[in-house]
């Protein structure tokens, strides 16, 4: 099994930035951990903090992975562009936060993405990605 995780931006300071509400630990030392507890997963990630760049990632995974983790920051709440690539490839997306967007300000309540992916996770820290690709193993694949 082939997935992609992309994240948005600032997700690259994981471990430095507001440690109180995204936790201490970089996401390529998570990784790591991830990697370790699925081995029979491959992994492929993709950080950017330009939404054209976030975009552009999504066309190009379409058909050449099985699922895509998809962090995008803050354009959750505000980019209706990368919700119309959401929309408009074929892969399924799992969207994740590692914060609760729903106990933070009014404006992370919504998400532009949700509506056109498989779920969305959040709250449970970078355990979100776990839960998300628990939901693609579990999906029978050819």
């Amino acid at each position: 099994m082939k997935i992609l995780i992309i994240n948005g931006p600032n997700l690259n300071l994981l471990g430095t930035r507001e440690p109180t509400v995204y936790g201490n630990q970089t996401f390529e030392e998570y990784l790591t951990e991830l990697k370790a507890k699925f081995p029979a997963v491959q992994f492929d990630c993709f950080q950017n903090n330009v939404e054209g760049e976030l975009i552009n990632a999504l066309h190009k995974a379409d058909k050449n992975v099985d699922g895509i983790i998809l962090n995008a920051g803050a354009y959750t709440h505000t980019s209706i562009a990368l919700a119309d690539a959401v929309a408009g490839i074929s892969v399924p997306v799992v969207e994740v936060h590692i914060s609760n967007i729903f106990a933070r300000e009014d404006y992370r309540h919504v998400s532009y993405l949700g509506k056109h992916c498989k779920g969305s996770i959040s709250g449970f820290g970078l355990m979100s990605y776990d839960l998300a690709l628990q939901y693609f193993i579990s999906q029978p694949h050819s």
